[in-house]
């Protein structure tokens, strides 16, 4: 027996695990500490009401027999697939079918998965920083290659994003095959106008490239400028892929669903020159190893496109948008370089002592009992920088805003400025 040795390469540990080590231990050297966690991106907010009533009939019906259910349709119940056609698609006038649709466990699990239908000597192109998911999952199915000094992928193309790009990729200078694409961004916050996303639609079109759009956080737009969906792009529908996810937009991290969109005019050439179409391979993939999501849960789903739960989901938005706007105008305040939460739940920030990201995330928990997020965990062009979330209470968002303000006023009040006469500079210690 042989191991799948590309697991090796892997890190030691996925990023959200090594921030609940480092916690858990701050937690047992200080029991009664009172910790703010604004790090990773998990929702607090309860289902809405009109969902909660549907999981309950839905429960009903599986106590009864003659409303009972086993197995559900491979790609989901159509009552659920046609009610993500009509809301998320023609809505904005895209034309889709819902036999493109495939209902999942949610996003992260599609954005892992997918590899399985895409050949191992493919390119890929990640944007920097990037979500783990898509790396990893790339180093697990031996795409990525050796780890190089820096923390690089030895065959991946890393698009990188920051503060001298405004955080937009720019297209690749060598040939790839799969782009990873994520906006609103995590974990940066930013995103892409209509116009920019479709400079890589063409690029996927012009080069034969499939692109891989991680639409998690669409719900969270408020400019009318972003896209919330490629396939509002002309073409897209020829060359991408989009998966969703109802964890942020309706509070399911707990619940777990979500989906994919395969349309059937994404085809591309096997090696014996036969056209394939990946809506076929991936339906052939989900029914092999995937026995979909519960009943009751698509049910749940359903209802967040009534009239009610629209309007109790698009509340719930709006509480963590303005969460992600006391943040911003919070960090900022301090004279820090602050990013992202306008059209989504994360806010990026720079280390306000240019100190290593890790370094200011212990501080932050041992000094003030925040938990953030270092950057350095989303890639090499992460470093420096750390990622908040407003997924947290009003109340606890207010109290973590108030103490990083307290400290860093002190910290400020703590530090001497001293002239350097080797280097005619001002250095603060």
């Amino acid at each position: 027996m042989q191991l799948n040795e590309h697991f090796l390469g892997l890190h030691g540990s996925y990023l959200f695990s090594e921030i609940a080590r480092r916690v858990n231990l701050f937690l047992e050297m200080e029991p009664d500490a009172q910790l703010i966690r604004m790090g990773i991106g998990d929702v607090t907010r309860p289902l809405a009401p009109a969902i909660v009533e549907a999981m309950h009939c839905a429960v009903d019906e599986m106590g009864q027999s003659e409303t009972f259910r086993g197995y559900g349709p491979e790609k989901g119940y159509r009552f659920l697939r046609e009610q993500i056609i009509k809301h998320d698609f023609l809505a904005r006038g895209i034309s889709l079918s819902p036999d493109d649709i495939f209902i999942s466990d949610g996003c992260k699990s599609d954005m892992g998965n997918i590899g399985d239908i895409l050949g191992v000597e493919n390119k890929v192109a990640v944007t920097d920083p990037v979500y783990p998911v898509y790396v990893d999952s790339s180093v697990m199915d031996g795409r990525a290659g050796a780890l190089l000094t820096g923390g690089v992928r030895e065959r991946l193309v890393y698009l990188s994003c920051g503060p001298d790009n405004g955080f937009v990729p720019a297209l690749p200078t060598t040939s790839v095959d799969v782009i990873y694409l994520c906006y609103p961004n995590n974990p940066t916050g930013l995103t892409l106008s209509t116009a920019q996303l479709k400079l890589w639609v063409d690029y996927a079109l012009e080069t034969g490239a499939l692109i891989l759009f991680d639409a998690a956080y669409e719900a969270f737009i408020t400019d009318p400028d972003v896209p919330h969906s490629i396939f509002e792009i002309p073409g897209a529908e020829r060359c991408a892929l989009e998966f969703r996810s109802f964890s942020k937009t309706a509070g399911f991290t707990g619940l777990r669903c979500g989906y994919t969109v395969v349309p059937s005019t994404v085809v591309y050439k096997a090696t014996n020159g036969q056209m394939v179409s990946l809506n076929a391979l991936w339906n052939r993939r989900q029914s092999t190893k995937f026995n979909g999501v519960s009943y009751v849960t698509q049910r749940a789903a359903e209802a967040v496109y009534t009239p009610e739960g629209q309007a109790q989901c698009k509340a719930t938005i709006a509480y963590y948008l303005d969460n992600a706007a006391m943040i911003r105008k919070g960090l900022t305040s301090l004279g820090w370089d602050v990013y992202g939460g306008l059209n989504a739940p994360y806010i990026w920030f720079k280390t306000p002592d240019g100190s290593d990201d890790w370094h200011f995330f212990d501080r932050m928990l041992k000094e003030v009992q925040v938990v953030s997020t270092p950057g350095s965990g989303f890639g090499p062009a992460g470093r420096g920088f750390l990622r908040l979330t407003a997924f947290g209470s009003h109340e606890a968002t207010v109290a973590g805003i108030k103490r990083l303000q307290k400290w860093w006023s002190t910290q400020k009040k703590a530090s001497s400025t001293v002239f350097n006469p080797s280097s005619n500079t001002i250095s603060t210690y």
